[in-house]
């Protein structure tokens, strides 16, 4: 009967010796960069709010800034250099690892090369970065004239009320997507520099694969695969190549940062950004 007993407590209030996830030793504090628009956004707290938070239970010292979701890459950079700032001052840090999202790449990589970031960065991980511009910016400029003021001031006034500092641009942000933009005007005046580490990372869904995408997505997903390829619904797999590359998620866009349907792929967000921070740690960044 004892031994009964003693079988019983431990299947139904067994204490696991290490209830809670293995620490990952990172270095220096990791700072989440969102990309473009309000995909995630509509959630309370922002894109990266849930992945920060998941992060920190790990132990690491995880940053989930929030800055104009609809203005260009300058306008949005200056605002990532105060939040950086902060989150430096506050942990004390000499320098961050950058996790970015979408356009939150082309920020990042902004602010290293012209705010003199190159000293306070470790290293740049992208995924879904549009490095190469997507040719849904082309999309979007070239719709009706009429349906491109509605969704230009819907989306200036949803900018402006977001974020206590944030100002919004819309269509002059999306002109800055295009890949002629991208590959003439912005990765030449944008150089890696050579005191941080640059990681990518490619999502892959719908057309061209086996993992499914997000039905908002379909319409983009096909359009952008008939001009650049497999993608993620957003950016192709081969414009978010950037730096050394490190392989293809089965995650539409708005998987990578927690946003899923039901049906979608079984793809993990937060199982995905611990793996990129025992990436950091291994490094000893």
């Amino acid at each position: 009967m004892a031994r009964f007993t003693e079988t019983a407590i431990k299947r139904i209030a067994g204490l696991d010796p290490f209830p809670l996830p293995p620490i990952i030793p990172v270095r220096y504090p990791v700072v989440l960069m969102h990309g473009f628009g309000m995909i995630a956004g509509l959630r309370r707290g922002g894109h990266y709010r849930d992945s920060a938070e998941s992060l920190r239970l790990r132990g690491v010292r995880a940053y989930a800034p929030n800055v104009a979701p609809y203005n260009t890459v300058a306008a949005r950079g200056e605002m990532w250099v105060r939040r950086i700032e902060r989150i430096m001052v506050e942990t004390r840090s000499s320098k961050v690892n950058l996790v970015a999202h979408s356009m939150g790449g082309l920020d990042a990589r902004w602010i290293i090369a012209h705010h003199g970031f190159g000293d306070r960065v470790a290293s740049l991980v992208t995924v879904s970065t549009p490095h190469r511009g997507s040719s849904l910016a082309e999309f979007i400029l070239s719709s009706p004239e009429r349906l491109s003021k509605w969704l230009t001031d819907l989306a200036n006034w949803m900018g402006t009320q977001v974020v206590d500092d944030g100002d919004a641009d819309f269509r002059t942000a999306v002109a800055e997507l295009t890949p002629e933009n991208v590959a003439n005007n912005f990765n030449p005046a944008v150089l890696d520099d050579e005191r941080v580490r640059y990681w990518s990372y490619a999502g892959v869904a719908g057309r061209g694969c086996d993992h499914t995408v997000n039905p908002f997505l379909r319409l983009f997903n096909s359009y952008l695969y008939d001009r650049e390829g497999p993608n993620d619904g957003m950016v192709s797999a081969a414009s978010a190549r950037w730096g050394e590359f490190l392989g293809e998620l089965a995650a539409d866009h708005a998987q990578q940062i927690g946003a899923s349907f039901p049906g979608s792929s079984g793809f993990n967000n937060s199982e995905f950004y611990a793996s990129v921070a025992q990436l950091l740690a291994n490094h000893n960044f």
